[in-house]
C-alpha cells in the first residue's frame, strides 16, 4: 500500500494547482497527484490546436510545474475511494492511503441522448484527450465541410479555427444568437458580422433534430425540415460534472450533479475537498446555482482549497462565481463579466447601463490600433457593478479582467472615476478616453439622477406629513 498525506485526484489545471498551492502551504505534507492522462493539455488551448498551433505538442501542460515544487505524479485512475478507512484504489490494484483528498476529475463532453446519429462515423466532441484530439485532427484531412453544432465559446473558436484552415464551416445554434448565454444580444450580433465575415455560416434560433448518414455522417437535419450537408460534425453542446467517483464514495451531490462544497471547498467529508468543473457553482452576483465551466474558476478554487486543507484561513474562502469570459474573433476580442443586461433584469435588480467607445492606441492612427466599446451593467441605487463587457483589440482581455475585479469588490462607477491607470500610446487607450472610467462618468449621471428623486420623494413625503427640514 502506498501513502500520502495529500492525495489529489485529477491533473487538469485545478489538480495542479490544488497540489502545488498544498505543497507551498504545507511544505512537510507529501503531495500526490494520479491522473489517468499521461499528457495533459491546456484547456482553453484546445480548439487552436486545429488551426493556429501546428499540433497538440504545443498545448500540453508541463509536469515540470508539478516536479519543480516537489509534487509526486503517479499516471493511474483512482476507481474507488473508502472515506472511512481513507484508502482510494486504482485501476491498477494500487492502494493509497491518505489524511486528506482532493477531487478535481473536471468534466465530460456532453452528448445529448435525444439526438439521433451521434453513434455515426465521424461525429466528434471536444474531448479534453490529446489522443482523441489527435485523432480527430487526422479526420479532418478528407472532410471539407464541417458542421459545429452549439455557438457557445468553444463551439465559435473551433469553427473560426476551422474556417483558417480552409473548411466549410456551419454553426448551428437553437438560441437566437451565438454566445447569448454570456452576452446581451448588441454585442452577439457584433461577434456574428464579425465571424459571418470571415466565411462562417450560420443558423442560429433553431436546433438540430437528427445526424444523418449511412455509417458516415452526411448532414444534419434542422428541426425546421433543412438539411445541411457535411462530412463531419462536431458537438460543442457544453460539459457535465464528472462526479462519479464522488457519487460512489456517497458525498453530497449538488446542483447538475456536481459535487457540493462550502466556501472552503470542503466536501459533506471535511477531509475530502472538491475544486473544478465537476464542483457546484453559485453566482457571486445572485447567490443562485448556476452552471458555470471556467479555468479561471477552477484556480481559484484550487488555491482555496490547498491553503486550507489542514487549517482553515478565515478570510482565504471562495464567495462565488463570477462568470468572466473572453474570446477572439480574427482581430476583436469580446469579453463579459457578471451580470448581462438582460441577466440583471430578469433578476430583478433596479439597474442603469452605460456605454463608450474608444481607440486602444493613441493617437487613433497608429498601427494595429483597434475599436473599443466598454458597457457597464450598474445597481442603480447604489452604484454597484453588477456586470459589463468588452469588444476591442487584445487588450478586450484585461480590460474585462478590470471590470471582473470591480465586481468582486462591490466597487462603484465612483470608485471607477478616480481610478489611477498606466497609459502608453501603444499599449491602451487614451487616458483622457479611458474607456472604462468614461463608461463610469456616463454612468455617474444616471446613478446620481437616481438618488436625486429619491430625495425629492423622501422630502415631498415629509412635507406632505407636516415635516419639514427648512
Amino acid at each position: 500500500m502506498k501513502k500520502t498525506d495529500v492525495l489529489i485526484i485529477g491533473g487538469g489545471p485545478a489538480g495542479i494547482i490544488a497540489a502545488t498551492t498544498a505543497k507551498h502551504t504545507y511544505p512537510d505534507k507529501d503531495v500526490l497527484l494520479i491522473r489517468k492522462e499521461k499528457e495533459v493539455l491546456i484547456p482553453c488551448g484546445i480548439p487552436y490546436i486545429f488551426g493556429t498551433l501546428e499540433n497538440s505538442d504545443q498545448d500540453v501542460i508541463p509536469d515540470t510545474i508539478l516536479s519543480k515544487d516537489g509534487v509526486h505524479l503517479e499516471i493511474d485512475e483512482v476507481i474507488s475511494v473508502n472515506r472511512k478507512d481513507k484508502i482510494a484504489r486504482t485501476v491498477n490494484g494500487i492502494d493509497i492511503s491518505f489524511e486528506k483528498l482532493v477531487f478535481a476529475t473536471g468534466s465530460i463532453s456532453y452528448v445529448p441522448q435525444w439526438l439521433k446519429g451521434t453513434e455515426l462515423e465521424n461525429v466528434f466532441t471536444v474531448k479534453k484527450n490529446r489522443e482523441y484530439l489527435d485523432e480527430v485532427k487526422v479526420k479532418l484531412q478528407h472532410c471539407k465541410r464541417i458542421v459545429v453544432i452549439g455557438g457557445g465559446f468553444i463551439g465559435v473558436e473551433i469553427s473560426d479555427e476551422l474556417n483558417k484552415i480552409g473548411k466549410d464551416v456551419t454553426i448551428v445554434e437553437v438560441l437566437p444568437h451565438i454566445l447569448c448565454l454570456a452576452m446581451d444580444r448588441e454585442i452577439a450580433i457584433e461577434a456574428e458580422k464579425v465571424i459571418r465575415a470571415r466565411g462562417v455560416k450560420l443558423k442560429t434560433g433553431i436546433g438540430a433534430k437528427e445526424i444523418s448518414g449511412n455509417g458516415n455522417v452526411t448532414g444534419v437535419l434542422l428541426e425546421n425540415g433543412e438539411k445541411v450537408m457535411c462530412d463531419m460534425v462536431i458537438l460543442a453542446i457544453g460539459y457535465r460534472p464528472n462526479s462519479s467517483l464522488a457519487k460512489e464514495a456517497k458525498l453530497r451531490i449538488g446542483y447538475k450533479g456536481a459535487i457540493w462544497v462550502d466556501e472552503y471547498m470542503r466536501t459533506d467529508d471535511p477531509d475530502i475537498f472538491a475544486v473544478g468543473d465537476c464542483v457546484e457553482k453559485k453566482c457571486f452576483v445572485t447567490r443562485k446555482l448556476i452552471n458555470v465551466m471556467l479555468a479561471s474558476t477552477a484556480a481559484s478554487e484550487a488555491r482555496i482549497a490547498g491553503e486550507n486543507l489542514y487549517k482553515l484561513g478565515v478570510v482565504k474562502t471562495f464567495s462565488g462565481t463570477i462568470a468572466i469570459f473572453s474570446t477572439v474573433i480574427g482581430d476583436t476580442g469580446f469579453g463579459s463579466a457578471g451580470l448581462t443586461e438582460e441577466q440583471a433584469k430578469k433578476e430583478g435588480f433596479d439597474i442603469v447601463v452605460g456605454t463608450s467607445d474608444s481607440i486602444d492606441k493613441h493617437p487613433g492612427i497608429l498601427s494595429g490600433a483597434h475599436k473599443q466599446k466598454v458597457k457597464l451593467v450598474v445597481a442603480k441605487k447604489s452604484g454597484v457593478i453588477l456586470g459589463g463587457y468588452v469588444m476591442g483589440g487584445i487588450s478586450t482581455g484585461e480590460l474585462i479582467n478590470i471590470i471582473g475585479m470591480a465586481i468582486q469588490n462591490r466597487m462603484t462607477v465612483n470608485s471607477f472615476l478616480s481610478l489611477q491607470i498606466g497609459t502608453h500610446p501603444l499599449l491602451t487607450a487614451s487616458p483622457m478616453t479611458y474607456p472604462i472610467i468614461k463608461t463610469a462618468e456616463s454612468l455617474t449621471w444616471k446613478v446620481e439622477l437616481g438618488f436625486r428623486k429619491e430625495e425629492r420623494q423622501c422630502q415631498n413625503g415629509m412635507k406632505k406629513g407636516g415635516i419639514s427640514n427648512e
